[in-house]
């Protein structure tokens, strides 16, 4: 996707909310990438509610998230990303890529705007599907991720939010699609960054 960068955020091998990340979207008629906090929250919301990471598919389309929906749909480009499985003080980190090693292109829903003193107000939070029991734990839940061509969809201002959710719940790419392996626990620690951290476990 041919964009205007207007992000200075460095590639992260272990991403954590309350980062700022490149996002894909639209304005002005411009696809652009810009940097934004991960994690959102409403700001009638503030005190009533907590700062949301994800934001679930079956759940877009109410009083909180359908103006996102409208209005504020962008993509976060990445290469993978952690899941954990296990009993807590045993947990196991996994890395979760495509089979075949192009890029996630994942569903996000994003509010932009100036600097805030409350960074969640301009922020975003990933859309998030049932895991279908094919990824690591089947009562778990996995990253909206596309292909190219529906990412590319799903950033059209054009196409209406009601369009938008089944695109989500249609296109998104199933368990199939994916490939994981264990990885040093490591990746639990927030300021451990490298290639080593999606290199498999030994």
């Amino acid at each position: 996707m041919d964009a205007v960068i207007g992000s200075a955020a460095e590639p992260l091998y272990n991403a954590a909310p309350g980062s700022y990340r490149p996002l894909m979207h639209i304005a002005g008629g411009q696809r652009r990438i810009d940097d934004l906090h991960w994690g959102y929250q409403a700001s009638w919301a503030v005190g009533k509610v907590p700062v949301a990471i994800n934001a679930r598919l079956e759940k877009v389309s109410n009083r909180y998230w359908a103006p996102l929906l409208k209005n504020g749909r962008a993509i976060l480009p990445a290469d993978g990303w952690y899941e954990w499985t296990g009993d807590q003080g045993d947990k196991q980190p996994w890395h979760i890529h495509r089979a075949d090693h192009t890029p996630l292109f994942i569903a996000a829903l994003a509010h932009f705007g100036p600097a805030s003193a409350t960074p969640a107000a301009h922020g975003f939070t990933l859309v998030t599907a049932d895991a279908e029991g094919g990824l690591l734990d089947v009562h778990d839940r996995r990253p909206v991720v596309f292909n190219y061509d529906d990412a590319a969809l799903w950033l059209d201002p054009d196409l209406p939010a009601q369009q938008a959710e089944q695109l989500a719940r249609s296109m998104a790419l199933g368990p199939q699609a994916f490939h994981w392996f264990k990885v040093d626990r490591a990746v639990g620690n927030v300021r451990k960054q490298g290639g080593q951290l999606i290199l498999p476990a030994k």
